[in-house]
Parts: structure tokens; sequence; C-alpha cells
């Protein structure tokens, strides 16, 4: 039995593999909830997450009154009918207040990071930005964007200030959606741009440079947010 926590992203992996090999086509209609959930044998709670996950990446798009179907891919990220998905928690916090947040918060976090991960850590950070790469790469968007997670995952495991990864733990969905809301706008110039600012913060966190590590943590989120159309 899957961890609950777990299920929604098994699942979105599930979807993700039936629309890059055509099961599902391009313009096509997905299964109602009721039968996709049927289907998974998970709750419709558990398949609407993995939905929205979805669609925050661009595979899936909801049109109402009609349902969800699948993505038609543009030919070009950057061209214009790619598009972001609506941001989900307007209801609490603007997508420009959660990177604003982000810069504040990862930005210190680098900083009291650095000097305290380990050999091992570090390695781990190298090998999730080459996961990031070659998910990319595929076009496998939720492998790609778990990378990501799991490289700042690393960062925030090895920061001194106890509150500041609690605080870190308490907007983590927020901070997660705007890993994601990007990607169906990012092109492949950004993607690489993206990767490069990743090694150089591991640079910076692998020299012991505090105060670089920062300023490189805040580039690359603010970064991020601009490939979102914003100026945090």
């Amino acid at each position: 039995m899957l961890n609950k926590t777990l299920v929604p992203q098994s699942v979105a992996r599930e979807i993700q593999g039936m629309i890059q090999s055509g099961q599902l086509k391009a313009g096509e209609k997905i299964p109602s909830q009721r039968e996709f959930s049927q289907k998974f044998g998970i709750s419709r709670a558990s398949l609407r997450e993995a939905l929205l996950t979805l669609e925050t990446l661009g595979l899936l798009k909801t049109e109402a009154g009609r349902g969800t179907f699948v993505a038609k891919q543009a030919s070009s990220r950057s061209d214009a009918s790619a598009h972001m998905a609506p941001w989900r928690y307007s209801d609490s916090y603007s997508v420009f207040d959660v990177f604003q947040t982000r810069i504040l918060l990862e930005g210190e976090i680098a900083r009291l990071a650095a000097g305290r991960l380990t050999q091992l850590q570090l390695d781990g950070m190298e090998k999730a930005t080459r996961t990031m790469e070659e998910c990319w790469a595929n076009q496998d968007l939720l492998a790609n964007v778990e990378a990501d997670l799991d490289f700042h995952g690393m960062i925030v495991s090895a920061c001194a200030n106890v509150m500041l990864k609690a605080l870190y733990q308490t907007v983590r969905d927020q901070v997660t959606e705007t890993q994601r809301q990007p990607i169906p706008i990012t092109d492949p110039e950004r993607m690489r741009q993206s990767i490069g600012e990743h090694r150089s913060i591991i640079a910076a966190l692998r020299a012991n440079d505090a105060a670089r590590a920062k300023l490189e943590m805040e580039n690359h989120i603010r970064n991020t947010a601009r490939c979102a159309g914003l100026e945090p």
C-alpha cells in the first residue's frame, strides 16, 4: 500500500506515462474522475491532486463546463499557445508573495547551510541537478520537478536555524507550486540557465562561502520568478 502522501504523485506519473505513450492523445478528454479513481483504486481527492499537478505542469487543461483534456503541446514553450495554469493558492497568497518569500527565506537558508552540508549531501545535489537535466531532455516533467524539489530540500535539511526550517515546511506546498507553475512556458535555454544556477549554488556551498550561496540562491529564485512573468 502506498503512503498516502505519495499516492497523488504516483498516479500523476501513471497518467503522464499514458500521455507520453499516446494512450491519451493531445486534445482528448480524459475519463471522468469517477472512472479514473476506480481505475487507479484511489480516492477522488487523491486523483484531483494528481490532476492538478499535471495541469500545473501544462500536461492537462480544464475547460469550465466541458471537462479536463490532454493539453495540445506548443511547438515552442515560448510561443503564444504556451500558458501557465491558474495559481491554485490565490485565496491565501499571491504567486508574487510566494516568490518574494522564497527569496528571503531560501536565500537565508542557503547562507546558514554553508559549511554544514556533508560530502554526501553535496554529491546528492549534483545528482539531483543531473537528473533535472536528463528528465527535461526526456520531457519527464514530473521527475524534473521532483529532482528540483530534492535539490532545494537538501539545502534546507542542512540549515542551522531550526525555526527557519520549520517556516519552510509550513509554506512547502506553495513553494512546490512555484517550482511547477513556470514549467509550461520554460524554454530549453531557461532550463539550461536554471541548471547552471543550481551548479553555481553547489559551488558556493562546496566552498563554504555563505554570502555567495545566499546571493546565488536569491538570483536563482528571481530568475525563476522572471520566467513566470514576475519581478519580485
